[in-house]
């Protein structure tokens, strides 16, 4: 009885061996290999679906209001002007808010800037929100090229000035608990002004600028 008990012992013994002997070290890096790859391809089908659901649409821009309060041409080479836009921002998405970091405004005629870049704070637009925006820019001498100098004069003489607002930053998209990173904005508004030399105050703007946005 007892050779029995002791020969079905050993032999226990051997199959606990031969299991074990089944898994070697190269067979549990696979399992932990596949099971990683597993976990990535979820947590990589759950992100797209996630970005499906609040794939967010870049905000829009327009100008609908401009205010000339100086413009002098009448030194060489340098431009001193005081001007105001109002900008109106909206965030288009449902679900998705939008924050702008570091946001740049200036005003250029001809691609060359006349005023000097301008800071705005920080802002933040919830979801399908619209904000506006009255920066007042220029307040100091600006060197521009003899070029520049001249298109302005002769705008002002007949009385319609072309000028852009570019608003320069980043940008990052919150939907829920989810962030996005930070994204390059430009953004560029042609207008088209009724502007007479002397003239001081709000100006017509001919047409309705939209602006272009790139993210």
């Amino acid at each position: 009885m007892a050779e029995e008990t002791k020969n079905q012992a050993d032999t226990k013994m051997t199959q606990d061996k031969t299991m074990a002997s089944r898994y070697t070290p190269h067979d549990i890096r696979r399992f932990i290999c596949a099971a990683v790859s597993i976990f990535l391809l979820l947590a990589g089908v759950t992100a797209l679906i996630l970005w499906l659901v609040y794939r967010p649409t870049k905000p829009h821009f327009n100008v609908v209001g401009a205010a000339i309060y100086e413009l002098n041409t009448t030194s060489p080479n340098v431009i001193f002007t005081t001007m105001q836009f109002t900008i109106v921002a909206r965030n288009p998405n449902e679900r998705v808010s939008v924050h702008y970091d570091r946001l740049l405004v200036f005003v250029s005629y001809r691609n060359q800037a006349i005023t000097a870049q301008m800071l705005l704070p920080p802002l933040y637009q919830g979801h399908d929100n619209t904000v506006a925006l009255s920066p007042m820019l220029g307040g100091g001498f600006v060197p521009v090229s003899q070029d520049v100098m001249n298109g302005l004069v002769m705008d002002e003489s007949y009385g319609v000035v072309g000028l852009s607002l570019v608003l320069m930053g980043r940008l990052r998209w919150k939907a829920g608990a989810f962030r996005s990173g930070r994204y390059g904005l430009y953004v560029k508004c042609d207008m088209l002004m009724g502007l007479k030399k002397g003239f001081v105050g709000q100006v017509p703007l001919l047409g309705s600028p939209d602006c272009s946005v790139d993210v």
